[in-house]
């Protein structure tokens, strides 16, 4: 898959990061803060699609910060809350949130280039990680799992390579089903897929992160798959 991005360089203190966004915005997706409350990620296909996308960048850069800005998205019945950003970034790499107003204020002058991700080597390692966690759900170790945090409104998820790339199939299997649901074309959001066992166990209130569909309005665009576009209008010679 390629995906058109921006990269930046902005430093925070000594520290510079490789920063990239994608071009053009996500503008049809949708994420609210799911520590104060339940977290829902809501978009289209494309955005869901190239989302997907870029959390198999993430597993594959863990020197590159990626960062989704999705607060100014046109906004949508659902998600309920507060709209956040979404940064994704290896726990090696050391990112603090604290720090991220500063570099967020430095994503300026980017640089266009277009990424390429390789869909079968994040197949396999993200079915690594599903088929571990079938094993030993309840033992596994922090780094095999995604670490959440919500900072000047940004959800970050520090992770790993399995972890990311586990995360972007279900992303791109809710990109994919989501448009099936029965109640898709007449555009309801669609309950598609989970990132919650990805998370951190906990005894009390647990963090949940759900991954919806919804087809943008107005809604001529949208054909469920299996269905042609194009409807063959009847003649005025048509019986």
């Amino acid at each position: 898959m390629r995906l058109r991005t921006e990269e930046f360089r902005p430093r925070a203190g000594r520290y510079a990061f490789r920063v990239v966004q994608p071009r053009p915005a996500l503008r049809h997706t949708t994420l609210n803060d799911p520590i104060r409350d339940w977290g829902y990620l809501v978009g289209d296909h494309d955005g869901l699609a190239r989302l997907a996308g870029l959390f198999s960048f993430a597993a594959y850069s863990p020197h590159t910060v990626v960062h989704v800005p999705l607060r100014q998205s046109i906004p949508r019945d659902y998600p309920q809350g507060v709209p956040v950003d979404l940064v994704l970034a290896h726990q090696t790499l050391g990112l603090r949130p604290s720090a991220w107003p500063a570099l967020r204020r430095g994503l300026t002058h980017g640089v266009p280039r277009t990424v390429r991700t390789d869909e079968r080597r994040t197949a396999c390692h993200g079915a690594a990680w599903e088929e571990l966690w079938e094993r030993r759900w309840d033992r596994l170790p922090r780094m095999d799992r995604l670490q959440p945090a919500v900072h000047a409104r940004t959800l970050f998820l520090f992770g790993a390579r399995d972890t990311f790339a586990a995360a972007s199939l279900r992303i791109g299997g809710a990109a994919g089903f989501g448009p099936l649901g029965r109640r898709a074309a007449q555009g309801h959001d669609v309950l598609s897929s989970s990132l919650t066992t990805l998370l951190p166990l906990s005894r009390g209130p647990r963090t949940e992160l759900d991954v919806g569909f919804q087809a943008y309005p107005p809604l001529a665009h949208f054909t469920r798959p299996g269905r042609s576009a194009r409807r063959r209008r009847p003649t005025a010679a048509s019986p």
